[in-house]
């Protein structure tokens, strides 16, 4: 019989993965990344499937039909996951796989897959979901003469 928790458990492990384990069924990932330095993974194993279930930003402050037309053209070809929006708005990935399909193969594929994914759409979204918060910041750091190192994606929104 298939134990998906070992499983789990050792790829993480195995792959010096940062993770906390909350209770005995679910796992709180931290995949570094680029661009998104971080996303955040929940693996919980539940009866008769595992739940994957990543956090990539918040509500977007404006051009939200437009973001959500967006997340809809990219869900067709993805693998294992797809974007969703929660009850408040906030954009997720979210998957389901089978208990028998758990191994570490699939894992590695899965993670991979929702790193991707996040990293790639993290700025995109920014842009489409963000863009006046992000020239607000950036005229508030030129006043002030702060560093725009971490702006420097979305300079061409200012000019």
């Amino acid at each position: 019989m298939i134990d998906p928790k070992a499983i789990i458990e050792d790829f993480l492990e195995s792959h010096d993965l940062e993770f906390d384990q909350p209770d005995a069924k679910t796992f709180l990932i931290t995949l570094p990344g680029e661009k998104k330095l971080q996303t955040h993974v929940a693996l919980v194993i539940g009866d008769h499937s595992l739940s994957i279930n990543a956090f990539v930003i918040r509500k977007p402050d404006e051009n939200a039909e437009k973001v959500h037309e967006w997340l809809l053209q990219q869900n067709s070809a993805m693998y294992a996951v797809a974007f969703a929006v929660n009850e408040l708005g906030d954009i997720y990935l979210v998957g389901r796989l089978p208990l028998n399909a758990v191994t570490d193969v699939e894992i590695d594929r899965i993670l991979g897959a929702v790193l991707q994914y996040s990293d790639s759409s993290f700025n995109p979204l920014l842009e489409m979901g963000f863009s006046s918060a992000i020239r607000r910041e950036w005229a508030w750091r030129v006043s002030r003469g702060e560093s725009l190192a971490n702006l420097k994606a979305f300079e061409h929104l200012i000019k």
